[in-house]
């Protein structure tokens, strides 16, 4: 089935996006080709609650990865390099000295294809080539947006013909009061362990514990209540993590199949190279651990040929008008 969809603008290279547009009666999304990005989504009282850019232009300009799926390897890999089975790869630096989601044109910042959907489902796909971004192996990916009730599914897979490594993931940033900023927003995460990270934002290699320091969410905490809300780590998670805005009762419970997740309060923002100034959203980004190619005790992030790749992330919704003001 062909979902109907509309034209959303043409790239500098003469590629064609589209809009497509889901929507189950509870939820509704739009979806671009474009960076396989979430534009909008609204929940069942009709709040739009993340970050989205109104044109092709705004993306291709202005954006940090807004609603955009991130890879071949979503967040750092330390120095742009890594060795699998003995063969150094060195990638394309974007962020200093380190690879940042993908690279200079990472998977955010290509066309992808839209596949075979319905009202409530749009996959998308693409090809990246042999040595794209400076990684091994040609890999086909792709990603199933689905409306499941109050719940938004992310269906992850790629599969490759030599030896990668993959992470994707995606870059929406959420704000619950559907606008203003997120410090009041409060914070679950049943994660007992962080990744301490150094002065460039890679993990020491730690897996430290969470209690007794500024990092533990495991009872729900203000994005403010500590570290004047600055948060841009992995946790290591156990099982969910929620969020919720106080002011309007509205939540969002997050699950994953990944082994982290990235909690970014959206602080770098400066309302200047974005439209967004700091705070207006923040992130929950489900994946492997950063610098996982360099680090062996990490969960493995090596996707090899017979093999597929496959995670699942779930964004469901509640709004409770009673919810006690924190």
């Amino acid at each position: 089935m062909t979902l109907p969809d509309t034209a959303f603008g043409v790239t500098p290279e003469g590629e064609k996006v589209h809009r497509h547009v889901l929507d189950n009666g509870r939820l509704r999304a739009a979806v671009l080709t474009y960076g396989a990005t979430l534009q909008r989504l609204q929940v069942a009282d009709g709040t739009d609650v993340m970050l989205g850019l109104g044109t092709l232009q705004d993306y291709l300009r202005r954006s940090r990865y807004f609603g955009a799926v991130v890879g071949r390897y979503g967040n750092r890999i330390a120095r742009g390099r890594f060795t699998l089975d003995g063969t150094e790869y060195r990638l394309a630096a974007n962020d200093g000295e380190h690879a940042l989601h993908g690279g200079v044109r990472g998977f955010d910042k290509r066309v992808w294809r839209a596949e075979s959907a319905g009202p409530e489902e749009v996959e998308l796909s693409l090809v990246s080539p042999d040595g794209e971004e400076g990684y091994p192996g040609e890999l086909r990916a792709s990603v199933r947006y689905v409306l499941d009730g109050d719940a938004l599914r992310l269906e992850y897979r790629a599969t490759t013909d030599a030896p990668t490594v993959v992470n994707l993931t995606n870059h929406s940033y959420f704000n619950l009061a559907g606008s203003g900023d997120v410090r009041r927003h409060v914070v679950m995460l049943e994660a007992d362990r962080y990744l301490p990270v150094d002065e460039g934002k890679i993990p020491t290699g730690e897996l430290a514990p969470v209690a007794g320091t500024p990092f533990d969410f495991t009872a729900p905490t203000r994005v403010d209540a500590r570290r004047d809300g600055r948060y841009d780590h992995c946790f290591v998670l156990r099982g969910r993590a929620t969020v919720t805005d106080p002011a309007s009762g509205r939540s969002m419970e997050v699950t994953t199949t990944e082994p982290g997740v990235q909690f970014y309060t959206g602080h770098m923002l400066d309302g200047v190279a974005t439209p967004f100034g700091p705070f207006a959203g923040l992130c929950l980004e489900t994946q492997r651990f950063p610098d996982a190619p360099n680090r062996p005790a990490f969960p493995s992030a090596v996707l090899r040929p017979g093999q597929e790749h496959r995670s699942v992330t779930t964004y469901r919704f509640s709004h409770a008008r009673d919810c006690n003001r924190l």
